[in-house]
């Protein structure tokens, strides 16, 4: 008689982070209860105690320049599991993520995932914008690296990784995946941490993001927008 039990792929877990000395410990901690797991931490200078917390707590630690995209791609250059989990430093996995994981990829036309996205914030406002995110994410498959995107490795080494862009990354990637197959966001969520919606606060910074979006599809260069992004940071 054949099993029917499903065998979850080796998954590595690539981090990138610079300066996360007060979460990546929970971040780790959070993903390390499934089996054959290997954690990736791509550190970009940072100057704090972030690279020997991730060293105590077993993950693999490697140091590259800073910017998001260009540490993800080093992590996935080093990475030996067959599928690649981009995480967020302040961002928690769901308990059964490895499971959700495998059940995802394995649906028909399916060439990446990611989660639902809950914020570390009270309020009904907040509650509002997950859902958003949710119905962006579900019916136009279009999830953010804050949702913890995932895919097998060869594919995302057949796509040339993330454009190495100072903002919109993980953008730039969704679209071309967008073009491979479906995008499947599984039923579990990702709880991040609410600090850049408290810096700005939720309506500005959901302002922001959307504007730069539009900014985007208008062809505004990513150099432009990540000049524009760091003025809103800033006023």
């Amino acid at each position: 008689m054949t099993s029917t039990k499903q065998t979850i792929s080796p998954i590595s877990l690539i981090i990138p982070c610079r300066n996360e000395a007060i979460g990546i410990g929970k971040t780790i901690a959070s993903a390390r209860a499934a089996a054959g797991l290997e954690i990736i931490v791509v550190d970009g200078h940072s100057t704090d105690e972030t690279v020997s917390i991730a060293r105590q707590l077993g993950a693999k630690v490697l140091e590259s320049p800073p910017g998001r995209a260009r540490q993800m791609n080093a992590g996935a250059a080093l990475a030996q599991g067959e599928v690649l989990l981009f995480l967020h430093a302040d961002t928690l996995l769901p308990h059964d993520f490895a499971r959700q994981i495998s059940t995802t990829l394995a649906q028909p036309g399916v060439v990446a995932g990611a989660f639902g996205l809950t914020i570390d914030l009270p309020g009904r406002r907040v509650r509002l914008l997950e859902r958003m995110i949710r119905l962006r994410a579900t019916w136009l498959q279009r999830p953010y690296g804050d949702q913890a995107l995932f895919l097998h490795r060869q594919r995302f080494l057949a796509l040339g990784g993330y454009p190495e862009e100072p903002v919109l990354e993980d953008v730039l990637l969704v679209k071309r995946l967008r073009q491979c197959g479906r995008i499947a966001i599984a039923p579990g969520e990702v709880l991040t941490s609410g600090r850049r919606w408290q810096q700005l606060g939720l309506v500005k910074t959901t302002l922001v993001n959307q504007a730069i979006l539009l900014a985007h599809l208008l062809g505004v260069s990513p150099q432009r927008l990540q000049g524009w992004y760091r003025s809103a940071q800033q006023g």
